[in-house]
C-alpha cells in the first residue's frame, strides 16, 4: 500500500468505523467464541507476495470480528468502562498518522507543552490545588509503579537506584485489601516484595482504611527496626467502589513522613462533578493520584493522568541524563520521560484536547451525572426485585448484587446467573466477591450508554433469573 492510496482506504476505514459503532446494539457484548477459534481461522505462515486491502479488510470482518468482545457497546456494564468517544478517535487517528515520538522537549516541542497544558485544565476540571503539577502516563499501573518507587527512593535516602536493595532496611508500604491487584505488581518490580505490602483493616460501608489500624501497623513496624516508606489509598477501588478516607490516612502518613499515593483511576474522572468530591475529600493533603481519562471520560486507552506535588522527587527517582538525551540551548524545558519509566512516548495528549474541547467539561459532567443517577436507578429496580440482594450500596454508578432466592445456595444460583445472561450476549456483567459472598458487579460507564439501555439491564438479569 502506499500514501496515493491512503486517502481512498482511510475513506473506506472511516465509513467501517461509522457503521460499526452505529451497529453496535445489533451484536452480542461479549465474544460467543470458543477457546482457539480465531487462531485455527489465521493461516499458519505469513505470505510472501503483497495482499491487496479488499482481502485485508475482508478478513478483518470474517475472523477478527467474531472473536472481539465490544467495550464500546452500550451495554458494557463489566470491568470498568474501556471507552473511544468519536473526537478522541480522530485524535489518534492524526496521531498515528504523524507518529512522534514524544520523549523529550525537543522531538516535539508541541506535544510537550499541550500535555503540561492540557493536564492543568484536568486540574482545574478536578477542583485540585494549584500545587499538583501533571503528566501522561500509559496506565494506572505505570503511576503507580512510579510511585512506589520514589517510595522506596525517599525512604532509603535516595540510595536504591544507586547501592542496590542488598543490605538495606526492610521497607514496609501500607494499603487495604480493596486496592487494585496493580499495586501487589509494583511492590513485586520496585523490589520491596509482596511480604511488605502490609493489608490495613477496612471499615464502614465504603469499606476505607482504618486509619488507627494504619498507625498501629506502622508502630510496630518501627518496634521491629522495620522502615515504613508510604501508603497507597483507593478511592473508588475496582471490586465494590471502597474509598478511603483521604484526609486521615493522610494525617496518619504523614505524621511518619510517609508518601500517600491515591489510586483514583476509575472514580477520579467522576471529580469532574462538584457534588461527588466528598467521596475524595482531603485529596489535595496527598503527594501524587491517579485517574484514567481512559476509562470514564472518553479518551481511549491508553491515557492516564498522574498527578504529583513534587515533580523533582519524581525525576530524582527516573531520570537518566546521557549526553543524547540532553536539550542543548533551552533552559526551564520540561522531558515528561524523566517522569515516567518507559523512555519513548506518544502524543497522548492531544486526544484530550480534542475531546476537553469537543464535548466541554460540562457535557463530560452532564455524561457523569446521568451514569451515576441511572445506575443507581437500576439499583433500587432490582432491590425491590423479589430474590435480589443488593451487596454493596452504589458508589457512582458502580454496586454489587446477588440472587438469593429462598432455599437456594446463593453462591452458586449467582453464577449461574451471570454465566446464563453473559451467554445471552444483550449485556456484560463481571463478578467479584464480598467478604467470601460470589456477587455480580455493575456499572455504567459507556461513553454513549442512554438510561434505555441501563434499564434493560433489569429487564434482562431478571428476566434470566426466573429460568433458575
Amino acid at each position: 500500500m502506499k500514501w496515493s492510496d491512503f486517502a481512498q482506504w482511510g475513506r473506506k476505514v472511516a465509513d467501517w468505523a461509522q457503521d460499526y459503532h452505529l451497529t453496535l446494539r445489533d451484536r452480542p457484548v461479549r465474544a460467543p467464541l470458543t477457546p482457539g477459534a480465531t487462531l485455527a481461522a489465521l493461516p499458519e505462515s505469513p505470505p510472501d507476495a503483497p495482499e491487496t486491502m479488499d482481502a485485508i479488510m475482508a478478513d478483518l470482518d470474517r475472523i477478527v470480528m467474531p472473536g472481539i468482545t465490544h467495550w464500546q457497546h452500550p451495554r458494557f456494564f463489566a470491568y470498568f468502562p474501556a471507552n473511544a468517544a468519536p473526537a478522541s478517535v480522530l485524535a489518534e487517528y492524526i496521531t498515528a498518522t504523524i507518529a512522534p515520538q514524544c520523549m523529550l522537549w525537543q522531538t516535539s516541542p508541541s506535544a510537550t507543552e499541550m500535555e503540561t497544558r492540557v493536564l492543568d485544565w484536568l486540574r482545574q476540571g478536578l477542583g485540585l490545588a494549584p500545587g499538583f503539577h501533571g503528566v501522561i502516563q500509559d496506565s494506572a499501573s505505570s503511576a503507580t509503579l512510579a510511585a512506589v518507587l520514589t517510595m522506596r527512593e525517599r525512604a532509603l535516602e535516595w540510595a536504591g537506584n544507586t547501592k542496590g536493595l542488598a543490605g538495606q532496611p526492610r521497607l514496609r508500604i501500607y494499603a487495604s485489601s480493596e486496592v487494585h491487584s496493580s499495586i501487589d505488581r509494583a511492590i513485586w518490580v520496585a523490589g520491596i516484595g509482596d511480604e511488605n505490602l502490609v493489608r490495613v483493616p477496612t471499615q464502614g460501608p465504603l469499606r476505607a482504611m482504618d486509619p488507627q489500624a494504619l498507625q498501629q501497623a506502622i508502630e510496630r513496624d518501627l518496634a521491629n527496626g522495620h522502615r515504613p516508606a508510604g501508603v497507597i489509598a483507593c478511592t473508588g477501588g475496582t471490586g465494590t467502589g471502597a474509598s478511603d478516607d483521604i484526609a486521615s490516612v493522610c494525617a496518619v502518613a504523614h505524621a511518619h513522613d510517609l508518601y500517600v499515593h491515591v489510586d483514583a483511576a476509575w472514580a477520579g474522572a467522576a471529580m469532574l462533578v462538584p457534588e461527588y468530591r466528598s467521596l475524595w475529600a482531603g485529596i489535595d493533603t496527598a503527594d501524587s493520584l491517579v485517574l484514567n481519562p481512559h476509562k470514564w471520560l472518553g479518551a481511549q486507552f491508553d491515557c492516564s493522568a498522574h498527578f504529583v506535588k513534587r515533580p523533582e522527587d519524581l525525576t530524582r527517582t527516573l531520570a537518566i541524563q546521557p549526553e543524547y538525551l540532553k536539550t542543548h540551548g533551552a533552559d526551564g524545558i520540561i522531558n515528561y520521560s524523566e517522569w515516567s519509566v518507559p523512555l519513548g512516548r506518544r502524543f497522548r495528549a492531544l486526544k484530550l484536547w480534542f475531546l476537553i474541547r469537543a464535548y466541554g467539561l460540562d457535557g463530560l459532567r452532564t455524561m457523569l451525572r446521568n451514569h451515576v443517577d441511572w445506575s443507581q436507578a437500576l439499583c433500587e429496580r432490582l432491590r425491590a426485585a423479589p430474590g435480589f440482594e443488593i451487596v454493596t450500596e452504589p458508589v457512582l454508578s458502580l454496586f454489587t448484587f446477588r440472587y438469593a432466592p429462598e432455599g437456594a445456595d446463593a453462591n452458586a444460583v449467582t453464577q449461574e446467573l451471570l454465566t446464563r445472561i453473559n451467554d445471552d450476549g444483550r449485556i456484560y456483567l463481571t463478578q467479584t466477591k464480598v467478604d467470601g459472598t460470589y456477587v455480580i458487579r455493575f456499572q455504567a460507564g459507556q461513553f454513549d450508554c442512554t438510561e434505555d439501555d441501563v434499564m434493560m439491564a433489569h429487564d434482562v438479569i431478571t428476566e434470566i433469573a426466573a429460568t433458575l
